[in-house]
């Protein structure tokens, strides 16, 4: 993929490094107040209880979905304080994932789908705005094919559609993986809300299974994707810009953006964050622009 590539229509690099230092600033006076309108609780979702935490508030909720093995703390401890400005903010933990529950059946992107759209029905939220992070990104996908009626906005951050998709290798490091495989500061960030060694491991099996199970979305599910999108993906990601590039042209009118870095590092994941840096503040802005445009 060649520069001229990324500057097609549609396709948009950004570098907001001055802009993010601005939100920085604006921001800390913020997160004392998204802490003081925290609250989190458990649903009752097919079969297993869900657990949330909601800060802000606002009318139109955007629902956050964690990255494979992680919890809301790992995926999303840096970005959530940065989006005080949005208003309602929802974070979720999937199935086996931190403290919500497990069932007796496998992990699937299009099950955590209509998890979350139980979720949100529980709540008695009629529509919302939803940004995943790598498989939430993929089950982001899923909700807007499967659960169109409940999606205002959908915002996809390195969620492959196809195996395809992913870096050259990507699929090789499952085949012999062990817990001792799963990066520690993802072992540490789940038995620091659930320390069960137990639990871990079947998060960890589940997932494993999932990634060595990974099917494809057919390209005409992702061409019926109608709600606004908004593809998302960093230049040494595992989920290669050239996909991105291709969902991008097959979702009617989505929005590409593609930023400097590793996985994770744009939204501060706890594998990738780098105290100095501004990319948080970024993608922040990003999120919020494209929701409010």
């Amino acid at each position: 993929m060649n520069k001229s590539t990324i500057s097609i229509k549609n396709v948009t690099l950004i570098f907001l490094i001055a802009l993010a230092s601005v939100i920085s600033v604006n921001a800390q006076p913020n997160i004392s107040k998204m802490e003081s309108l925290k609250t989190s609780g458990y649903a009752p979702v097919n079969g297993i209880n869900m657990y949330y935490e909601i800060h802000g508030s606002g009318t139109m909720p955007l629902v956050l979905l964690h990255g494979g093995g992680s919890t809301i703390e790992t995926s999303f401890s840096k970005l959530l304080p940065l989006l005080s400005h949005y208003g309602k903010v929802i974070a979720v933990e999937l199935q086996a994932h931190g403290r919500t529950g497990d069932r007796n059946v496998p992990e699937s992107f299009e099950q955590d789908a209509d998890d979350v759209a139980a979720f949100l029905q529980y709540l008695k939220i009629d529509q919302a705005n939803f940004f995943g992070f790598s498989n939430g990104g993929t089950t982001t996908l899923q909700i807007a094919i499967r659960h169109p009626g409940i999606v205002h906005k959908i915002i996809d951050l390195s969620g492959a559609y196809q195996r395809e998709g992913f870096v050259p290798g990507f699929f090789d490091g499952f085949e012999n993986a062990t817990l001792n495989s799963m990066p520690e500061p993802l072992r540490n960030g789940f038995l620091k809300v659930i320390p069960d060694q137990n639990r871990l491991q079947v998060m960890f099996d589940r997932d494993v299974a999932r990634m060595k199970d990974f099917k494809d979305i057919p390209d005409d599910e992702i061409r019926s994707i109608k709600a606004g999108t908004l593809i998302m993906v960093s230049d040494q990601d595992v989920m290669t810009a050239e996909h991105a590039v291709k969902m991008s042209h097959l979702v009617p009118g989505a929005q590409l953006v593609i930023l400097p870095g590793y996985h994770g590092a744009c939204i501060g994941e706890v594998c990738a964050a780098k105290e100095s840096s501004k990319l948080p503040e970024v993608t922040a802005l990003l999120i919020e622009e494209f929701l409010k445009g």
